[in-house]
Parts: structure tokens; sequence; C-alpha cells
């Protein structure tokens, strides 16, 4: 990796998104404790992760990635963790089945806990405090102890990171992931979505391919990937001192990787060039992923990429397009022409999520599921019209049964975004809405495919 490069070499650069920390010791207390944790992940994963991304770049895999908006301390429970995870299962199954693609499962889990804000403070009733910026900074609730920056939730959500982590492996060795649990995984509330009767008839087909492999002598014991499935990890890397902290130098390779989660991803309000950010990303050697959006010039994300991968590996980055349905035809055919004429092997995945967000007539903030379908309907024709290979789906979901975007077929109204709006940021996908937008993916995904064979022939 970068030779002029440290894990501190970004303190001297423009660091934004950051919080300030009323007090100083307890501060470097937290991150030298953090410093003598052990890893949440290994480096060895992370390296994998950047095989399975370099066969999503040369559209040999699809990348699924997908959680919370916002992890929170107060909804963290075994049965959030395991309802999310069977629905990424669910949305994994629905697309390889559909597309014969292997899908690359990544979570926004286990570590998303901090967030990007338009302001540093929030004012409520006259009175002004410092902006909510995620549990791992301070306090969602609107009160001026609450508020101040604690460098002791840092601690706190290592600790949920790394339950949340040996939960999930778990699941994904222990056999509740096995081909043969397929139909476990549907959420009982979900019956009443057309969807789920789709899922059920390819379980069906599913569990007939097992039957009669079984009968050939391919069972679970004989092939172990029947039982087990790859899961990753990964969240936005904006607390660079926790990040700092939890950077490791690989006993095997020598080089630098960030222990926090498999795939560190930069936002658009921090991957400017000269970023504090974009310079501690530049030096691990974790998969990197990058938000770019309506304000990224096709020669800006050139120079970045350059940054950040000048060795051109394949499957180290990911391009995370935010655009918004009505600008992305508009704004994202410059910056795929640029990468495919500089010969950059990127993952190009579409966020439907972030730039769709309107407040409803009653004041919540919401996503109309009409929208997100828009984004990523325009994501691959665009693709599709350039030559590319549009391989990922970058969302916000949960597998609880909120209310938080509407629309869908299990239609969410504006008067209906009461009964169960939990998030703590950004409205997510629910479990139901999450599978219908699993099909409409495979749909559109063999659309892409198709075309490129036919391109090729």
């Amino acid at each position: 990796m970068a030779t002029d490069w440290t894990p501190t070499s970004w303190q001297a650069h423009e660091a934004r998104q950051m919080p300030r920390y009323p007090d100083a010791d307890a501060f470097t207390r937290a991150t030298d404790m953090l410093a003598n944790f052990p890893p949440l992940v290994f480096a060895g994963e992370a390296r994998d992760l950047t095989a399975d991304l370099a066969r999503v770049a040369d559209g040999k895999a699809f990348l699924l990635q997908g959680g919370d908006c916002a992890e929170s301390f107060a909804e963290f429970h075994p049965n959030n963790i395991r309802d999310t995870f069977r629905v990424i299962l669910q949305m994994a199954v629905v697309m390889t089945f559909a597309s014969k693609l292997p899908t690359v499962k990544l979570g926004r889990m286990a570590g998303q806990f901090a967030k990007p804000r338009s302001g540093d403070f929030e004012e409520q009733g006259g009175v002004s405090l410092p902006s909510y910026r995620g549990d791992i900074v301070n306090d969602i609730a609107f009160e001026a102890a609450g508020r101040a920056p604690d460098p002791q939730r840092m601690v706190q959500a290592y600790n949920q990171s790394a339950a949340t982590l040996n939960l999930l492996r778990a699941f994904s060795n222990g056999g509740y992931a096995n081909l043969h649990q397929v139909h476990a995984w549907t959420h009982d509330f979900m019956g009443r979505s057309p969807w789920t009767k789709q899922y059920r008839d390819i379980a069906d087909r599913i569990g007939e391919a097992l039957d009669f492999m079984a009968a050939c002598g391919i069972n679970p014991d004989t092939v172990p990937q029947l039982k087990t499935t790859q899961f990753y990890t990964s969240h936005e890397a904006l607390l660079l001192g926790y990040e700092t902290a939890l950077t490791r130098q690989d006993s095997l390779t020598g080089d630098w990787y960030d222990t926090s989660a498999h795939m560190l991803w930069i936002g658009d309000r921090t991957r400017f060039e000269g970023s504090a950010h974009v310079e501690y990303l530049r030096g691990i050697g974790n998969p990197i992923g990058m938000k770019c959006g309506p304000t990224l010039q096709s020669d800006e994300l050139l120079r970045l990429l350059d940054t950040l991968n000048p060795g051109r590996i394949p499957g180290r980055m990911t391009l995370i397009t935010r655009y918004g349905h009505d600008k992305i035809e508009a704004g994202l055919p410059a910056l795929v022409r640029a990468v495919l004429r500089e010969g950059h092997p990127v993952v190009w995945s579409c966020d439907p999520m972030h730039g769709n967000v309107i407040k409803a007539s009653n004041g919540y903030k919401t996503r109309p599921f009409e929208r997100i379908l828009a984004e990523v309907r325009g994501f691959f024709a665009v693709h599709r019209a350039e030559g590319s290979f549009g391989g990922g789906i970058h969302i916000e979901m949960t597998g609880q049964n909120v209310t938080e975007c509407t629309g869908g077929a299990v239609d969410v109204t504006e008067l209906s975004l009461s009964d169960r709006y939990h998030t703590h940021c950004d409205p997510r996908l629910n479990a139901g809405q999450s599978l219908e937008l699993a099909f409409l993916l495979a749909e559109m995904l063999n659309q892409e495919l198709a075309e490129r064979r036919r391109v090729a022939a």
C-alpha cells in the first residue's frame, strides 16, 4: 500500500463531519483502550471480499449491500440482527436464482453508527444543541447533556459490533444459512405481499433441486457451501479516531487494515480532494466504497481513483452512485464514460435511497418506493447504454415490519407512516419492500445480462 502513509497522517488534512469532544483526555483514554482491543475482522477476510468484488467488477457476480441507516444502542437485540440477516438471505436467493450469478452479501451492520449531518447544530423551540451524529457520538434525545459528544460511546459501539459480528458468524456458518432452511427465512408478517408467493415458488424449486442432489449423494455434509454462506460487514468510515484505533498491521503482508469492518466507504460530504477521510482510506488494504453524487465531476472522480487505488487492484473500489430518480440518467453517463476510458476496474453500485428523501404532508421524512425503483431502472439503463456493468445495489433496509418508506405492493401510505416509524435517522425499506425490490432487481439484471450477451455475439 502507500509508502508515505501512516494511520494518523490524515490528521494533517481537512477533516469534516467530525465531532468536537469537550474532554480531550477522555477521548485519548477511549481510543487508547480501543487500540488494545482485539480486531473485529481480519485482514484475510478483507482480502476475500476484495476477490469477491473483483468478480463483480468483471461482471461475474452481483453485490447486495444493505442494512440499517444507523445502528442504535436502544434497538440492539438478537432478533433485529437475525431478521435483517434473513431478509438479505432472501434477497440474495431471489437474485442468484434468477440471474445465475453469485451474490456477494455485504451488511451495513456491526459498525454503522456514525452519521454525517447537514449542520453542526439543531434547533428546536428556540433551543440550539449539537446535531445528533449517531449513537457512537451522542444521544438522539434533544437534551443538552446527551448531545455533548461522549468518547466512551465508541467503546460501547465496539462492544455492540463485536456481539453483532459474533451472531452473524454463527448464523452464516452454524446452519441458519443452510439452503434447506430457505422456506424458514420468510417473516410471518410478509404473508400479505404478493411477492411472498413468488418467493415460496422459488423456495419450492430450490427444495426440489436439493432433493435431487441429495439422491445423487450431494448434500450439506459433502458440499459445505450448501449450509454456509459468506457474509461481510461495512460502514461509513466517518469517525476517524475510532477507525485509527482499530487499524492494525497485517502480520502476513505488512499492509495496514482497518479491522472495524471488511469494507469501509467514504461519503458524499467527505470525498473531496485533500480530505482527511480520503487520506486515511488510501492507506488501508480493505476494499473501499465511495459515494458519487450530482456534485462529483469526471476529472475529480478520476483523481480520487488514482489516489485511492493507484495500483488499479480489481475489487478494491466500489463506486456507489446516489443521484435521485430524476437526475441519474443525466449525471451518471459522464462518470461511466470517464472510468471506462481510463480503464479503472470498479464495481458500480446503485444507492437509490439518499437522493429520494422527501417530507410527507404529516412531517415524516420518507422515501417513495416508486422513486427508489425509478432510480434503479435509470442506473441499469445508463450502464446498458454505455456498455458497462451495473453490478450492485446499496440500500437502507431492515427486517422489521416498519412503515417508513411509502409505496410497495403492500402499500404504505403517508397516513400509515406513524404506525411503526422507528428509524434513528433516515427511512428504511421494510422486509416486504426489500423482497419486492429483489425480484424487480433480478428482472433488470437479467435484461442487462441479456444485452451483454447480445453485444458479445
